[in-house]
């Protein structure tokens, strides 16, 4: 079963987890931003949603600032992860403060062709957000392989 998915088969986004207060869901809608850019492939609405410095580090990479991590995604959109989408369950959202918040969420690709996502693709991923302006921003994201046994 998808990362995503719910134990009746439903797909689940960050929007759809039941949590109070409505930080939750600007937070969720988020990473459902992000994920609904990866999906159309698109890398400039991918990297929308991040603060200009934002570092994001993923497969032994780290890309410090919003241009290096678009670069990094658009090469990916255009080369192995084309026709891919990237799919997410929330785990969980906690408020640092009234500005901050740090998520975890469970993530697995599908690659174009794939009936369904390769088990080996999963993660464990971490997100921090802040709130600028009104507006919540990712700053960092972290990502490792999840471990399924």
């Amino acid at each position: 079963m998808p990362t995503n998915a719910h134990p009746d088969g439903r797909v689940m986004t960050a929007s759809q987890i039941s949590t109070t207060g409505g930080d939750n869901a600007l937070v969720g809608a988020v990473l459902d931003a992000v994920y609904a850019a990866w999906a159309d492939n698109d890398a400039d609405a991918f990297i929308a949603p991040y603060a200009p410095e934002a570092t994001a580090i993923h497969s032994g990479t780290v890309m410090a600032g919003r241009d290096a991590i678009r670069a990094v995604m658009a090469a990916g959109f255009q080369g192995p992860l084309k026709g891919s989408r990237g799919l997410h369950e929330v785990q969980s959202i906690r408020f640092v403060g009234p500005d901050t918040a740090i998520v975890f969420s469970k993530g697995v690709i599908q690659f174009a062709g794939q009936p369904a996502p390769a088990p080996e693709s999963r993660t464990l991923d971490g997100w921090v957000l802040s709130r600028q302006e009104g507006t919540w921003r990712v700053e960092a994201f972290h990502n490792c392989p999840e471990i399924v046994v």
